[in-house]
């Protein structure tokens, strides 16, 4: 039987790392976009054939997650009139069955571990249908390191920065997404899965060179108690809003500044998901929680940022002598 591939060759400066998923013949993709505690419909819908009925107890509807090339998780489980579902999925999830061709799935109140690839198979007799759907999580990944500078984190202390910024440790499958649509960072940092990577979309000296293809370059797998490293991060945005409050403040002046407006210093994450997904821009640099001072620019232009959209980062100057604006962070009542 012939199969179909889905191919991603992204190359490092010694190997070509390639992931190779397999896809039936005759299935359908389906790419949706959810946040954490989203009500979501993964689609599933057979197309019109005389020869099934979903009203026909021999109709067989399976859902489950993917969970690496070869390993998956059951989901939900439908046989006529019966229907299981299974571990944390219980009670979360029903089919929509909005007529007899469709097997779409309902999802409530989505959780960190429902982000991925689902796999729907319908089968009747000798009839049958696969379709796949991404839940893919609407956010944005961002590099970090801390005030030490770069190189400073074990796998256990990018968790707990990533935490601290209200974020997760990026997949590779978000910092994918993420260099896809244009994040270039020549310092490598951990992924959720252990390995060691970072996003090129213009080859350069000294990241990769010059004569490499655009991708991910990876250092493979890593010690996660004696490697150092950067940090990917990701977050799926906030319910507030971000705003500047202008002055010549030290840290302590900058984080009462933003008491006084009924806010918060604002964290790494909050400006990131305000200047990427809300398209926030001020070209005025300004305190954040954590110590950094940096300012977010969607408009590139002369003496803010005139190369390219992006969190500009100042450093981490001393909290008593540099004097800054503060950017806040209010979250919504």
């Amino acid at each position: 039987e012939e199969q179909l591939f889905s191919i991603y060759i992204l190359k490092n400066k010694s190997s070509v790392l390639l992931i190779k998923k397999s896809l039936h013949p005759f299935s359908e993709s389906h790419q949706i976009f959810a946040r954490v505690g989203d009500n979501i419909t993964l689609p599933c819908r057979l197309k019109h054939d005389p020869s099934f009925s979903f009203g026909a107890s021999s109709n067989r509807i399976k859902w489950s997650k993917l969970e690496g090339s070869d390993y998956e998780i059951g989901v939900l489980l439908s046989m006529g009139l019966h229907k299981v579902t299974f571990g944390r999925f219980q009670k979360r999830i029903h089919l929509l069955e909005a007529d007899e061709n469709d097997a779409s799935l309902l999802m409530t109140n989505t959780e960190l571990k429902d982000f991925g690839f689902y796999k729907c198979e319908i089968s009747n007799g000798m009839h049958d249908s696969t379709f796949e759907v991404e839940i893919q999580m609407q956010g944005v990944v961002f590099p970090y390191s801390p005030h030490l500078g770069r190189y400073n984190l074990n796998f256990h202390d990018a968790e707990a920065a990533c935490l601290g910024q209200d974020a997760v440790v990026a997949s590779f499958e978000q910092l994918y997404q993420a260099w896809k649509g244009g994040l270039d960072w020549c310092n490598a940092g951990w992924l959720s899965d252990g390995t060691v990577q970072y996003p090129i979309t213009r080859p350069r000296e000294p990241c990769g060179g010059r004569r490499t293809d655009a991708g991910l370059r990876t250092y493979g797998q890593q010690n996660k108690f004696s490697s150092r490293f950067d940090v990917f991060c990701f977050t799926v945005g906030f319910a507030g809003h971000v705003f500047f409050v202008d002055g010549k403040l030290t840290y302590d002046e900058a984080a009462e500044a933003c008491l006084a407006g009924g806010a918060e210093m604002a964290k790494v994450s909050h400006v990131f998901a305000a200047w990427k997904l809300q398209g926030y821009d001020h070209c005025d640099a300004g305190w954040l929680a954590d110590g950094s001072v940096r300012y977010p620019i969607s408009r590139p232009r002369m003496k803010c940022s005139p190369a390219e959209a992006a969190v500009r980062f100042v450093g981490f100057p001393d909290k008593k002598l540099q004097l800054y604006g503060a950017y806040c962070y209010q979250a919504q009542p």
